[in-house]
């Protein structure tokens, strides 16, 4: 819990010291289409994320419930813009993160409100803090399963709040076709991150998190709860689709892919 602590502050820190969250509301309601600023090509490829995520998962799944709203559990959720995003829709999102700080955390999330708060209910907490009961339609990592500890017990948990029919959905985390290349990149950020990071570095680095998916790591993970992952390759910017050549040209690892990955709870 120590440790979970110590990340948790280190990374609010780095964040601050990146520029992150520095552009207010307007950015808050910008997202995913920030257009400018040190983050937009990052932003560029989230928004192609977000988009097939809607049209694949969402639209399809609002149009199996009606008429009550789409019930949407965003783990992970950061500043909360997915869930808003999601409000906007009609849906009944549930923005959860172990983050409150104000920089990119859920305290970040009442720029989105007016007196009466955000459009969405935010709940601090942990993966390993889900709420119980079979209550969500979807329930979609927000670019934030790769910081579990343990893949078992966090797919665990969010499938059992998941209704049977309903889908569980990974989004903006890293996937790696090699179990190698993913190791080579944990190595060089944690090498980078001490050379770099200044003082913060070691707490940022020493959470024992999973850090990256490879379909193996997935499938292995997934196989007692009886879950099948599907992959949905998105169309990503062109300078975004070209870094496996620039990197073989280069002599480097193969870079990860996000892609939308989705299954259904029996």
């Amino acid at each position: 819990m120590a440790t979970s602590a110590r990340f948790r502050a280190a990374y609010a820190e780095h964040r601050r010291a990146e520029g992150r969250g520095s552009g207010g509301a307007a950015e808050l309601l910008a997202l995913p289409y920030l257009r400018s600023g040190p983050f937009a090509r990052q932003w560029a490829v989230r928004a192609r994320s977000y988009e097939a995520f809607i049209r694949l998962v969402v639209s399809p799944a609002i149009a199996r419930v009606a008429p009550r709203p789409l019930a949407v559990l965003d783990l992970g959720a950061g500043n909360g813009w997915l869930s808003y995003r999601l409000s906007r829709l009609g849906c009944r999102a549930v923005a959860l993160d172990w983050r409150s700080d104000a920089v990119d955390g859920l305290g970040a999330a009442r720029g989105y409100g007016s007196e009466s708060g955000a459009p969405f209910t935010s709940v601090v907490a942990s993966f390993d803090a889900i709420p119980t009961g079979r209550r969500f339609d979807v329930a979609v990592f927000n670019a934030a399963i790769h910081y579990a500890v343990s893949l078992d017990q966090v797919i665990a948990a969010a499938t059992r709040v998941v209704v049977s029919g309903g889908q569980l959905v990974i989004l903006d985390s890293p996937f790696y076709e090699r179990d190698a290349d993913g190791a080579r990149m944990v190595e060089a950020k944690h090498a980078r991150a001490l050379r770099e990071w200044g003082p913060d570095a070691p707490d940022l680095v020493n959470l024992p998190a999973i850090e990256y998916l490879t379909r193996e790591r997935l499938d292995r993970a997934s196989r007692r709860l009886g879950l099948s992952w599907r992959r949905h390759r998105v169309r990503y910017p062109l300078w975004y689709r070209l870094r496996p050549l620039v990197a073989a040209l280069k002599r480097e690892r193969r870079p990860s892919r996000f892609d939308l990955w989705e299954t259904q709870v029996p």
